[in-house]
C-alpha cells in the first residue's frame, strides 16, 4: 500500500433522516479513539438532506472524521431542477463525493461522459471525487472484467492532468457483489485494483499511480476488511450497508488502521 493513508468511506445511500444522521455520526466519532485517525481516513457520505446537520456537528464538536456527498451536478448553477452543484457542496464543507456509482449508472443511465463531467465538477470546487468502476457478473464470467474497468477509468478521467488525477480516489465495486452479500475474494479484488493502478501509470506516470488510493466496494464487513487491505493495491473500502451500523463501521475503520479494536 506504499505510504497511502487507508480510506474507509461509508456510503449511506438513501437512508437516515437528519436526526438519525447526527446520531450515527456521533456514535462513529466517539467510538473511534483519536489515535486511529493518524492511520486511517474515515469519511461518511450521507444523503443531501443530512449534510448540513453532519457539517454542524462535525464543526461544532471538532470531529476528526470527514464527510461528503453521494452525487454532484456537472453544472454550477441554473435551471437544473433537483440537481446539487459542487459549489453548494463545497460551501457545506464536503471533502469527497462519489461519482459513477453503479446504482447511478444503472438507475439514472449515467454515461461515462456524464461521469467524466462530474469528476471535473468536483475537482473544480476542491472536492475529491471517488470515481466508481466495476463490472456486472456476465462481464466477469466472460473474462472481460479488467478491460471493462480500465475503460471506465480512462473515460472517467478523460481530459484531466496528472496533478488533478492525484486528487481522485478510485473505487472498484463489482456490481455483482453490491448489496448481495457476495464479496469478491481478496485475490479477485487485488487483480482488478492492480490493473487499475497499472492503467493509471500508463496514462499519468508512476508517481501519480502510486499516489492515487484505490478502494474496494461490495458487501465489505469487518470480517473481510483485513484480508482486503492487506493486498498491495487496495487502500481501503467504500462501505455500503455496514456503514449504517456504528459498531461495525468503527470496527472496519480500526482494522483498516491496523487495529486493535477500540
Amino acid at each position: 500500500m506504499a505510504s497511502r493513508l487507508p480510506l474507509i468511506a461509508g456510503n449511506w445511500k438513501m437512508n437516515l433522516n437528519h436526526l438519525e444522521a447526527i446520531s450515527l455520526t456521533q456514535k462513529i466519532a466517539f467510538s473511534l479513539p483519536e489515535k486511529y485517525y493518524a492511520k486511517v481516513e474515515v469519511v461518511v457520505l450521507p444523503p443531501f438532506t443530512d449534510i448540513r446537520s453532519v457539517q454542524t456537528l462535525t464543526d461544532g464538536d471538532k470531529l476528526l472524521l470527514k464527510y461528503g456527498a453521494q452525487d454532484i451536478s456537472q453544472h454550477d448553477s441554473g435551471a437544473y431542477t433537483g440537481d446539487v452543484s459542487g459549489l453548494m457542496l463545497a460551501k457545506l464543507g464536503c471533502s469527497y463525493v462519489t461519482v459513477g456509482h453503479s446504482e447511478r449508472r444503472e438507475y439514472h443511465n449515467e454515461s461515462d461522459e456524464l461521469v467524466n463531467s462530474k469528476v471535473k465538477a468536483a475537482l473544480k470546487h476542491g472536492i475529491s471525487p471517488i470515481l466508481c468502476v466495476g463490472e456486472r457478473l456476465e462481464v466477469r464470467e466472460a473474462g472481460n472484467h479488467v478491460e471493462h474497468c480500465n475503460t471506465q477509468l480512462v473515460e472517467g478521467l478523460k481530459g484531466l492532468t496528472g496533478e488533478q488525477v492525484a486528487k481522485v480516489v478510485v473505487a472498484y465495486e463489482p456490481v455483482w457483489a453490491i448489496g448481495t452479500g457476495r464479496v469478491a475474494s481478496s485475490t479477485d479484488a487485488q487483480e482488478v485494483c492492480a490493473a487499475l493502478r497499472v492503467q493509471l501509470a500508463e496514462s499519468y506516470g508512476e508517481e501519480v499511480a502510486a499516489t492515487v488510493r484505490v478502494l474496494y466496494g461490495g458487501s465489505v464487513k469487518s470480517g473481510s476488511i483485513g484480508e482486503l487491505i492487506a493486498q498491495k493495491d487496495i487502500d481501503g473500502a467504500l462501505v455500503g450497508g455496514a456503514s449504517l451500523q456504528a459498531d461495525e463501521f468503527t470496527k472496519l475503520s480500526a482494522l483498516a488502521a491496523g487495529g486493535p479494536l477500540p
